[in-house]
């Protein structure tokens, strides 16, 4: 884990700093590609944040050009930290990784 902080907008006048802790990306992927090789739909917390797995569904996401609904993970806070992985190209492809770190403080404690 990486100890940092991360600027939250509340309102026009109120930005606090908060520090927070990022997992380590690589333990995150090990963790998802688990939980992706049992295929089974989970929600829970994982290395202290919010996180869930969504298995691949044969039918197309709504309005979607798509074939099939990808399998997905998600963790952390969408506007604090948010990682993502979703296997857009098939189950047994490798998948696209999303990072959302954009309201993280640069200097690390």
């Amino acid at each position: 884990m990486i100890a940092t902080k991360v600027q939250l907008q509340i309102d026009d006048n109120y930005n606090p700093i908060i520090p927070i802790y990022i997992p380590n990306l690589d333990e995150v992927r090990i963790f998802a590609h688990q939980l992706h090789a049992q295929g089974l739909t989970w929600t829970g917390e994982a290395f202290s944040w919010s996180a869930e797995y969504t298995s691949e569904q044969a039918n197309p996401p709504l309005d979607s050009q798509m074939e099939f609904t990808p399998a997905s993970f998600c963790i952390g806070e969408s506007g604090i930290w948010f990682f993502s992985l979703t296997w857009e190209n098939g189950k047994d492809q490798e998948p696209v990784e999303f990072l959302d770190d954009r309201n993280l403080v640069l200097e690390i404690d």
